[in-house]
């Protein structure tokens, strides 16, 4: 074992990393322009799929998601999974209160809005197994513990999204005596999604790991290969961001008074998933860096599931699909945004916890 000291995210980024959120809030303005005064664009990258999966975004999920998979030291993974206390947190928060406070806060708020309401609750529905790699790597959290969870999201997801979504739209409202919605989720399409959008980079990380240090050496791959490949994430996060922004930027830009709406549940939701997760992780016994990467897993969701059940089950121009759009133009910045808020109360929470970015850490 060697002892390294890791220094604060400032201090460790590259300038581009430095000004991610200029570069995330660029890459919305640039998406939204090109989707309102080049209509033409949207529909041509709209109607570039395969299996009802959107090749653009595909694209881009895979290039952002390959570094932070290829970092993981998948040599630890048997031990993370087999940690029974660690797979009973993050089910219970993705599965159980994370879904029922979507579903609490879409009714408070919006119980007029029966549409945008619906799309809020299938965004609580499609637990994160994308983006929260990014976040969770900016926050200096656990890369094993984090493909671990994203892996029993992506199982779940396959397993329980329509039934949950049976449930959420359809019984648990009749039982309080509200307003039902019915909606048929494709299993062949969340299937499908969860295979393309985690099943292709985890592979290529793996690989890149097991061979990468079979030719070289686990020094040159994690001090000469990683740093190469690392920007990667960036330019498949912007890339992402501006072509998914391009493809609903006509209706965001028509519908202000829907985004204003839409966003106070959604930014309620992520903060207080977020919050309550750190503090449950930390009361379990877990460190900053365990207890960030379940906070993240359980506050983040999986937007590109989302938009793809609203537009499939409600159409394109629906109300639900345009909740569904809104919800990474909120997640993104908010979710950057906590980041921040983990990396300023660490040392706060988690004091004498070597895990704490900035200490020395024992690999």
């Amino acid at each position: 074992m060697s002892t390294s000291t890791r220094p604060p995210v400032p201090a460790r980024l590259s300038f581009l990393d430095r000004w991610l959120p200029v570069w995330i809030m660029a890459a919305m303005v640039l998406g939204i322009l090109l989707g309102r005064f080049i209509p033409a664009l949207g529909r041509l990258l709209d109607s570039w799929t395969v299996g009802g999966i959107s090749v653009p975004i595909g694209l881009g999920l895979l290039v952002m998601m390959y570094p932070p998979l290829a970092k993981v030291r998948y040599d630890k993974t048997a031990e993370i999974a087999t940690n029974r206390r660690l797979m009973a947190l993050t089910v219970a928060l993705n599965w159980i209160l994370g879904p029922a406070l979507m579903f609490a806060l879409a009714w408070i708020l919006l119980p007029d809005l029966p549409e945008y309401r619906t799309g809020l609750v299938i965004i609580g529905l499609a637990r994160c197994i994308a983006m929260v790699l990014i976040w969770n790597d900016l926050a200096c959290g656990d890369r094993e513990a984090a493909a671990v969870l994203v892996a029993i999201n992506s199982v779940f997801q396959v397993v329980m999204f329509s039934v949950l979504g049976w449930f959420y739209l359809q019984v648990l409202p009749s039982w309080i005596g509200l307003e039902t919605t019915s909606a048929e989720f494709s299993f062949t399409a969340i299937l499908m999604s969860v295979l393309v959008f985690l099943g292709v980079p985890l592979l290529a990380g793996f690989l890149s790991r097991i061979l990468g240090e079979r030719a070289r050496s686990r020094h040159w791959y994690e001090t000469t290969f990683l740093p190469r490949i690392s920007p990667l994430a960036l330019g498949g996060l912007l890339y992402t961001i501006v072509v998914l922004f391009s493809l609903q930027g006509g209706q965001l830009t028509s519908n202000p008074w829907a985004v204003v709406r839409i966003s106070i549940p959604l930014v309620l939701y992520f903060f207080i998933m977020f919050v309550l997760a750190t503090l449950v992780s930390r009361a379990a016994g877990f460190g900053y860096a365990t207890s960030t990467t379940i906070a993240f897993t359980a506050a983040g969701n999986n937007f590109e599931l989302a938009i793809a059940v609203a537009i499939g089950t409600f159409g394109a121009v629906s109300g639900q699909a345009l909740a569904g759009t809104i919800g990474p133009l909120i997640e993104v910045p908010v979710l950057l945004a906590l980041v921040y808020v983990a990396m300023w109360w660490a040392p706060r929470l988690f004091p004498g916890d070597p895990s704490v970015p900035g200490r020395a850490r024992v690999r």
